[in-house]
């Protein structure tokens, strides 16, 4: 096997307790006029408030953003962008959970390049770099404070959607665990669940040839030997922090080791990939409303069965990873875990009805960057018996399908 790998990342990363207060020196290397982009519930926070303190107190100029929706609905996006012209930024900072730094992405790429978001809908749709763009997350699940994705949700098509291409990758990710103390358990959970689904789709996604400008054709280039590296440490960290963290929020060390996880995670996603839990999410999504960390990781068992064939050198090295004694006990851990810190075991549990069945298993294979990503082919006859397993919570059923 040939060895190729990748890393597509923040120019800078800084990790740790109490880090958020370095903005201000970090953004005056960046730009004049900052734009900060955050939601309603967080732009009174006194966290915010200090950081324009910071800000202003390096010489920058300042303005607050808090119209981040959850999801990040098209037209808010294009709002903000409008709304913040006059005041010309030439830096974004998103501070918040993944929809304000998918938010914030999507500002700088209307700021920069103009346009609406569906013009960059895809991959490699973005034309060049984007204005300077600090990511600080609040919670530990999406990655997206080092990945080259932002999702919206597009009410015309009735699914969530990205943009994927590296110019939107933040210039500088400022990881603060701190920032997560206060999230409460419900949340930490789903966010946390999301992270750990992350890593482990990416550890499993399929290995494409590594044909030279693999990289250059394909935001996700499937599987390699680095983002393995990080997958593999992300469901390390994950699996020892997650479930404390959820069951006693000041668990300082617990919180670290779940944002630290997450960011990783991220890392080894945003050139992997993800796979089949993500495609079914996206139309499970559409019809629960359910969070998309609690969808992905009720299907993350299911997925993880039907790829069991495909994927037993991963199963023992996370085996390994976490402790457990041999790779079949991998998948029942994993959905143990997440049954004990709060996710729906099943679609039916998670609010699906079962007579569109037949419509997600339609909707999913139609997602094809995220299927032909997956290491077990997935035709229409095998995604309808995969959704139907993962509705009625039988993965036994999955060891039989040829």
């Amino acid at each position: 096997m040939a060895i190729f790998g990748t890393i597509r990342a923040p120019r800078e990363i800084i990790f740790g307790e109490g880090q958020r207060t370095a903005v201000g020196r970090i953004a005056k290397q960046l730009g004049r006029r900052a734009l900060i982009v955050t939601d309603a519930r967080l732009a009174g926070d006194d966290t915010i408030m200090a950081m324009v303190s910071q800000l202003e107190s390096e010489g920058l100029a300042v303005m607050l953003d808090s119209s981040t929706q959850p999801d990040v609905p098209v037209h808010t996006a294009m709002a903000s962008a409008e709304a913040a012209r006059d005041f010309a930024p030439d830096l974004l900072i998103g501070v918040g959970g993944g929809s304000c730094l998918d938010m914030a992405k999507c500002v700088a790429i209307l700021l920069t390049h103009g346009g609406k978001p569906q013009d960059y809908y895809g991959e490699f749709k973005v034309p060049g770099p984007v204005m300077p763009l600090i990511a600080i997350p609040t919670t530990a699940g999406t990655g997206s404070e080092v990945t080259p994705v932002a999702v919206l949700s597009d009410t015309e098509r009735q699914l969530k959607v990205g943009i994927s291409s590296p110019h939107i990758i933040p210039t500088v990710a400022i990881c603060d665990p701190d920032l997560t103390m206060t999230c409460p358990a419900s949340l930490t959970a789903i966010a946390g669940a999301d992270a750990l689904t992350h890593a482990i789709e990416a550890f499993t996604a399929i290995r494409h040839e590594p044909v030279p400008g693999l990289a250059q054709d394909r935001v996700f280039v499937g599987k390699n030997i680095t983002s393995d590296a990080f997958a593999l440490r992300a469901i390390s960290l994950l699996w020892e922090g997650l479930e404390a963290a959820c069951t006693d929020g000041s668990n300082a060390e617990a919180r670290a080791n779940v944002m630290l996880g997450a960011t990783l995670a991220g890392l080894a996603f945003g050139v992997a990939g993800t796979a089949a839990a993500h495609a079914i999410q996206y139309p499970v999504g559409a019809l629960t409303h359910t969070p998309h960390g609690a969808g992905v990781a009720c299907l993350m068992p299911y997925v993880m069965a039907w790829n069991a064939p495909m994927i037993g050198t991963e199963l023992d090295q996370i085996a390994q990873a976490t402790g457990l004694t041999d790779h079949d006990a991998v998948i029942p851990a994993i959905a143990a875990l997440f049954e004990r810190i709060g996710i729906p075991p099943t679609l039916k549990a998670l609010g699906l009805a079962e007579d569109r069945l037949d419509w997600v298993a339609e909707q999913s294979c139609g997602i094809a960057r995220l299927i032909q990503n997956n290491p077990r082919p997935l035709a229409l006859p095998e995604m309808r018996r995969l959704v139907g397993a993962a509705y009625t919570g039988d993965r036994t059923a999955l060891a039989s399908i040829q």
